[in-house]
């Protein structure tokens, strides 16, 4: 049975095997962990398929394959044990030759001291070939909104304390905006949505990718699946979990996979206005920045009055080849109508 490089991700198109867990001539289980494999996205173990024997291991650790590529092979015990006999010094598990020569270094430019080359890593590289792509492929627009979080900011200052002592963690701003976001993509649909060659693909469920932040060495998205269906506390639970298990690096690939929408949140930075890019193949994306008190005017029965309130902006990049601007200039507005007027207070009971 060929061993081959999985899918970890609808748009994965490599992986790295960081580790392999058995050697030439071991005996394998299936379902026991054979190698460990990095993407842009996650790093997990994958299992073995079968019972039987490593015959061969063809992709050494650290170097990046294609989806697809066959790893190692695993054979019956019979016969797989008579192949890693026969062949022992033509696989990757045998002993590596020594180390070449080192050659000299080249001769350093002048004014090289006063700069470091620093070598993309691969989350980097991979992240860089995404982004230009999605540049490349989408029309980019961008739309903003600000909102006034004053109703939101009520339920966290009522309920806060509770959550925090039943749940274990704080209640951010974040699960209220992606509780809004389900709201109104309900009402204007086709901004969860992705394309598929010339047509559109208008998505029923709301698969919202979080995009979390690992100590500046890249991002990763984690999905929260079926968002639509989930009420506020649920959506604060489940977006704690990913992050948790996310910045762990104990995410499976079904974590990271089928994001139908996505949001990024710079807001913890204290960031004012951010333009993100779409991620393929999906057709928006919205990202939320820092929330600080502001005085603006509020309208009321008895006139206008001026009052001090946490604003926010939420901006929504999205592709001119899916809808137009009023299109989503109607979804902002829908979003920000909800966080502003719901009774949040009452979600969280």
């Amino acid at each position: 049975m060929k061993v081959i490089m999985p899918q970890l991700g609808e748009t994965v198109t490599e992986g790295t095997v960081t580790n392999w867990y058995k050697k030439v001539g071991d005996a394998v289980r299936a379902d026991e962990p054979l190698f460990e494999v990095e993407t842009e996205k996650v790093t997990t173990e994958i299992p073995a398929q079968m019972d039987g024997i490593l015959a061969e291991i063809l992709v050494d650790p650290g170097i990046p394959v294609p989806v697809g590529t066959v790893l190692a092979v695993i054979e019956p015990a019979a016969t797989g044990a008579a192949a890693a006999v026969a062949q022992p010094a033509s696989t990757a598990g045998a002993a590596a030759p020594g180390p070449a020569p080192a050659a000299a270094p080249p001769a350093k430019p002048a004014g090289a001291a006063d700069s470091e080359r620093v070598p993309l890593t691969r989350i980097r590289r991979q992240t860089a070939e995404h982004m230009a792509h999605s540049i490349a492929t989408s029309a980019h627009v961008l739309q903003a909104v600000e909102v006034d979080f004053h109703r939101v900011e009520q339920a966290r200052t009522a309920a806060g304390g509770q959550w925090k002592a039943r749940e274990g963690f704080s209640l951010t701003w974040l699960p209220f905006i992606a509780r809004a976001v389900c709201e109104a993509i309900a009402e204007f649909p086709w901004v969860n949505a992705s394309f598929e060659g010339d047509a559109l693909n208008v998505h029923k469920r709301v698969h919202l990718g979080v995009a979390v932040d690992l100590d500046f060495k890249g991002l990763v998205v984690p999905v929260v699946r079926d968002a639509q269906r989930r009420d506020l506390p649920d959506l604060a639970r489940e977006m704690n979990r990913l992050v948790l298990a996310a910045r762990g690096g104990t995410l499976k690939p079904d974590d990271v996979s089928g994001a139908t929408y996505t949001l990024s949140n710079s807001g913890s930075f204290g960031t004012f206005f951010t333009a993100p890019i779409i991620s393929q193949p999906q057709v928006a994306i919205l990202s939320s920045d820092g929330v600080r008190k502001k005085p603006v005017v509020v309208e009321g029965p008895q006139g206008d009055v001026i009052a001090i309130r946490p604003v926010g902006v939420l901006a929504q990049s999205f592709d001119h080849r899916a809808f137009d601007g009023a299109y989503s200039a109607a979804f902002l507005r829908k979003l920000r109508q909800t966080l502003e007027s719901r009774d949040w207070i009452a979600e969280l009971k």
